[in-house]
Order: C-alpha cells, then sequence, then structure tokens
C-alpha cells in the first residue's frame, strides 16, 4: 500500500512547502487573489484537456502559465489595480472550468474529474514529484540569485522601485512560479482548495513573525507541516485530501493567532523589523 502512498506523500509535502514559501510572498506583495485566479486557471485547463483526451497535468500547466503570461499587461493597459483584475480572471476561469467538465465524455461528475475539484490521495506519481522538485529547485534558485531584488520588492515595494529596482518583472516571475506550482499540485489538493495552502500558512506565519526571512521560513514549515498531517488524516479518516489539509491549516492559523506576540505587544513594531502582512 505505501508503493502506492508514497508519492503523494512526498508530493503532499512539497506543494505544502512550496505553497506556504510562495504564499507568504504573493500575500506580502497584495496579490493574495492570484490563488483563486491560477488555482481555477489551472482547473480549466485540466477539464479542457480530459475534453480533449490530451493530458490533464500538461494542460493545466499550460493554461496556468498562459493566465500568468497575461495578468501582467492585461494590469497595465487597463489601469486597474491587480487586485482587480485577479478578480475578473477568477470567476472567468472558474465558469470555463465548469463548462470544460461538463463536455467530459461519460458521466458529468466522473470520479477522474471529481478529482480535480477536491484532490486525490492516490493522484499523483514520482513523475509528479519530480515535477514538484523541479518547481522547488527553479524556484529556489531564482530566490537564491535575486534575492536581493526579491526581499528589497517585499520589504517595501516604492523604496525598491526608487532604487532603480525594475519590479515588474519580478511581479511576472512569482505569477509564473505561483500558476506552474498550482498547476502541479491541482490533482493532489484539487482546484477548489488549493489556493487554502497558499494564504492560511502564509497568514499564520504573519502571525508568529514580523521579520520578513522568519515568515518565509515558517510559512513553508507550516505548509508542509499542514499537508503532511492532512495527508495522514485524509488516509485514516477517507477524507478528500484537500479539504483534510485545508483543516489542518486552519487549526494551525487557530493556534497561531491564539500565540501570537502580535496579541500582546503595540501595533507599531521596532526600526528594522519588516511590517506585518
Amino acid at each position: 500500500m505505501w508503493e502506492i502512498l508514497l508519492p503523494s506523500l512526498a508530493a503532499a509535502l512539497l506543494v505544502g512547502g512550496l505553497c506556504g514559501l510562495w504564499g507568504a510572498v504573493v500575500v506580502r506583495l497584495q496579490l493574495s487573489a492570484v490563488g483563486f485566479a491560477m488555482a481555477h486557471a489551472a482547473f480549466a485547463g485540466a477539464a479542457l484537456g480530459l475534453v480533449l483526451g490530451v493530458s490533464p497535468l500538461a494542460m493545466s500547466v499550460a493554461f496556468a502559465l498562459l493566465i500568468a503570461g497575461i495578468l501582467g499587461p492585461l494590469t497595465e493597459t487597463t489601469r486597474l489595480p491587480a487586485e482587480v483584475v485577479l478578480g475578473v480572471v477568477f470567476p472567468v476561469t472558474m465558469a470555463l472550468g465548469f463548462i470544460f467538465l461538463s463536455l467530459v465524455p461519460g458521466p458529468a461528475f466522473s470520479s477522474p474529474a471529481l478529482s480535480l475539484l477536491w484532490g486525490s490521495i492516490l493522484g499523483t506519481s514520482w513523475r509528479d514529484v519530480g515535477l514538484l522538485a523541479a518547481i522547488l529547485g527553479g524556484s529556489g534558485a531564482f530566490l537564491l540569485f535575486f534575492r536581493r531584488e526579491v526581499f528589497s520588492i517585499l520589504l517595501e515595494r516604492r523604496l525598491a522601485e526608487e532604487a532603480g529596482i525594475p519590479t515588474r518583472p519580478y511581479t511576472w516571475a512569482v505569477l509564473f512560479v505561483v500558476g506552474a506550482l498550482v498547476a502541479a499540485s491541482l490533482r493532489l489538493v484539487g482546484g477548489i482548495l488549493i489556493y487554502s495552502l497558499l494564504l492560511i500558512p502564509a497568514a499564520a506565519a504573519a502571525q508568529l513573525a514580523y521579520d520578513m526571512k522568519a515568515v518565509l521560513v515558517l510559512a513553508g514549515s507550516m505548509g508542509a507541516a499542514a499537508a503532511g498531517l492532512g495527508f495522514l488524516a485524509s488516509y485514516a479518516l477517507d477524507l478528500p485530501l484537500g479539504a483534510a489539509i485545508s483543516l489542518v491549516g486552519a487549526m494551525f492559523l487557530a493556534l497561531a493567532v491564539f500565540f501570537s506576540p502580535k496579541r500582546r505587544r503595540p501595533t507599531s513594531h521596532p526600526v528594522g523589523e519588516t511590517k506585518p502582512l
């Protein structure tokens, strides 16, 4: 049995860690709606793959990267805030996903289709684990080589621009990473709940730390822990994997709020510490 479950467990740990880390980044950039938009773009792509009889994973990655590629130019063309553009993309991609899902041959909501919505404990293979490991390596290299620019943007975007750092390319790069991550996680966690892994660990980490580096480490660690414990709960209690992971993450957030040092100190923070997310 564990020969079948082990790839999903490894994938869950990778998904949780990556989503926690990059969720903290998108929340800091005030792009939290990107989780909704990318999740449903990937879901729509995977559903289209089922309709066309091609790989749902490949189509979900292509669709998510397509949306990531047009978000930046669309924001500049419309002169609308990024959150507004993301708010428009979210229902459009969700509607496309359900339309494509209704066109899948056979019963409208067959088990392969439902796994795209809620996730499946048996939904991943070692190939998926390899893809997630590649995303981890690529995104880690991006953070390592461009750490000065990325942390400058995360600390204060306006000051980074005044210092001559081009913020747009790095913001777009974040969108591409999140798009690829969400698409690769779709079969495991599901399109409906993947955004919870982007937001909940980031929110929990922000309750426990002010320093941005500490927030990133905590968010990644809590995301991996929530995914791992959610996987075990899903297996033991026969629950949908995405739902189990989300509930465990919500419990982490509740504990973080309860034990948060921010409940016992003033809203202002010492010089040298980053402002709360």
